[in-house]
């Protein structure tokens, strides 16, 4: 991979740029007609108009005039067209094969048998309304000395959002919110929870802690404002409450822990035309080792998986698993419509700039993520996981509300690939990020886990980058932070996913 020009599969009617390319550079007996920048495609022949291009093997869109060998082929002349697919329901599930020997990581192991990569100290809140107090509770609790007494104890993170009233009691958006609150609030990252309402909203807080138990080590409180007395005193009762829980969080250590605890979330966010070379697939190789240890990672993005579902419906455990993804599908169709939106309102302009140019030659680089194991289930935003193996979780292809919906299901572990470069954390959560080409990763290093981009620059093979990351991943579940964790990040990040009508 060290040439100008890559050509991904023998039946691709494009090659991709390795580095910016003048006019006139040679390539296959041709030469550009013009200059091409680094990630972008070529054309490998000449093209009718209306003909399909091809990228991975696969329909990337039609080109909507003719092109000459050579041309830069991009969002000037190449559109979406007819992009039906075969979905083949579970006719290429293949078992992953068996590790060498037994890894594990160090962790928190929690009352409900998960275990934690963080042990962080949560403030809940059931609505916007007490995100300011939630926020001066822990601005409070993090003065100097107060953690002091707690060694193994993370920090403590208020979870605040724009939402939990002014809403329906009883649609979508209601169950959605309900549910990625109550995830967070057993997520094993956290040691223990405080739950800080207003009192008089429509997410009533009775009803958060009445249709379950929070947490199964009771290590969970909650007040409202209203009833407390108001900003000051709660803020008082909060210090009191969450030094308690601190005591008791405080006696979990780190202790050895089977892979199949382990939990990721795959996502990608300013992808560029690299992203489905280098760092995408592999991450699907890293993927790939956890899920034959026993793990688990979760691909999501649903708008980031259309036109390429079914590379996942093929590789579905049953047709039934499959027919999940495409009802997922339609249902976003008809979200997208009703909403004024279209499925290919991606790439983003970060992205196009990057070299992609259809929402359908995104989604195959992204799929890339999942490796190859078998698809074991299809799950709802902030559905609890529970599933081993490769599994998928509905979500928006917005990173901070799809990483937010991965966490509420029971990630302890983010991987994120970025091309154009994203700077962002994911509190409780460690995040691994990946970038995939060299350039950005030198100029964004004190944000960058892990450079991909030298399996174009170095010939590095995939097989050994996706161990390289699979080793990180066991590094930072046991301790390690990553770039995200040492710049502070994680605090803004909370997004769940909100929909219908605010009122």
């Amino acid at each position: 991979m060290t040439a100008d020009a890559l050509r991904l599969h023998p039946d691709d009617t494009v090659l991709i740029a390795l580095k910016d390319l003048p006019a006139g550079a040679p390539l296959e007996g041709f030469f550009t007609a013009s200059a091409i920048p680094r990630g972008h495609k070529i054309a490998a022949r000449p093209l009718a108009a209306g003909e399909t291009v091809l990228r991975y093997g696969q329909i990337i869109g039609v080109a909507t005039e003719a092109i000459a060998a050579g041309a830069h082929v991009h969002c000037h002349n190449l559109g979406m067209g007819a992009h039906d697919q075969d979905h083949a329901f579970a006719s290429a599930v293949r078992p992953l094969p068996a590790p060498e020997a037994p890894r594990s990581f160090l962790g928190y192991h929690r009352a409900d048998g998960s275990v934690g990569t963080r042990n962080y100290l949560g403030i809940l809140t059931s609505v916007n309304c007490s995100g300011s107090v939630a926020h001066f509770i822990a601005e409070a609790a993090e003065k100097p000395g107060w953690l002091d007494a707690f060694p193994n104890v993370d920090g403590i993170m208020p979870i605040v959002h724009g939402s939990g009233c002014g809403m329906s009691g009883k649609d979508e958006g209601y169950d959605t919110l309900f549910r990625t609150l109550q995830g967070y609030a057993r997520n094993p990252n956290f040691g223990g929870i405080l739950l800080v309402g207003l009192g008089c909203e429509v997410m009533q807080i009775p009803d958060l802690i009445g249709a379950g138990r929070m947490r199964a080590d009771g290590n969970f409180r909650y007040m409202t404002i209203q009833q407390t007395g108001g900003t000051r005193k709660t803020i008082e009762r909060g210090l009191e409450v969450l030094r308690e829980m601190a005591e008791v969080a405080n006696r979990a250590t780190r202790q050895p822990a089977g892979l199949e605890h382990l939990t990721v979330g795959m996502q990608c966010g300013g992808s560029d035309g690299y992203s489905g070379i280098t760092a995408n697939p592999a991450l699907g190789v890293a993927s790939d080792l956890l899920v034959a240890h026993g793990g688990t990672t979760i691909l999501s993005e649903t708008s980031e998986i259309y036109g390429a579902e079914h590379l996942l419906t093929r590789r579905a455990v049953t047709p039934e698993v499959g027919q999940k993804i495409l009802d997922r599908i339609r249902w976003w169709e008809d979200y997208t419509a009703r909403n004024g939106g279209e499925m290919d309102n991606n790439p983003s302009p970060g992205n196009k700039r990057g070299g992609l140019t259809t929402i359908l030659e995104k989604s195959l680089g992204a799929v890339a993520k999942g490796g190859s194991a078998p698809l074991t289930q299809v799950y709802k935003f902030a559905e609890p996981i529970t599933e081993k193996g490769f599994v998928f979780m509905d979500s928006p292809g917005y990173d901070p509300c799809s990483v937010t919906g991965q966490i509420a299901s029971g990630a302890n572990l983010i991987a994120f690939t970025t091309g154009r470069g994203s700077v962002s954390g994911y509190k409780p959560t460690p995040c691994i990020k990946l970038a995939t080409n060299s350039e950005m990763y030198e100029r964004l290093a004190e944000d960058m886990d892990i450079n991909c981009g030298d399996i174009v620059s170095e010939g590095v093979t995939l097989e050994a980058k996706g161990r390289e990351i699979f080793e990180l991943f066991l590094r930072v579940a046991s301790g390690e932070a990553t770039k995200s964790e040492e710049l502070g990040f994680g605090g803004a990040e909370f997004v769940p996913w909100q929909m219908g009508a605010v009122m």
